[in-house]
């Protein structure tokens, strides 16, 4: 896929610093944009590269075709929904093992 920066620049994994839910974020103003619709926000980022692991490269638009919610309150109601919609599409790379 052709991004609109590189998915490994400042803009966006700044350089494989950083991965899925940390891109999400920093796209947010926290004080600024709540109630937060998915729709707008897709709308906004949909074509911005998130990188999921060292090999991975998604759009957030992949991404929020997992999330079943229209609108988020604040940013852990945010940050929960989206958290799930990774885990649901194997776009989280930890598996946490249940004793």
């Amino acid at each position: 896929m052709d991004w609109p920066f590189d998915p490994d620049g400042e803009k966006g994994s700044e350089g494989r610093r950083k991965y899925g839910h940390a891109i999400l974020a920093k796209k947010i103003d926290e004080e600024e944009d709540f109630p937060l619709s998915a729709d707008e926000y897709v709308d906004q980022y949909g074509d911005h590269p998130v990188r999921i692991d060292y090999e991975t490269v998604v759009s957030v638009e992949e991404i929020f075709e997992h999330v079943d919610q229209a609108e988020f309150e604040d940013f852990p109601d945010f940050h929960g929904t989206v958290g799930e919609a990774l885990r649901g599409a194997d776009y989280w790379p930890y598996r946490l093992e249940h004793a």
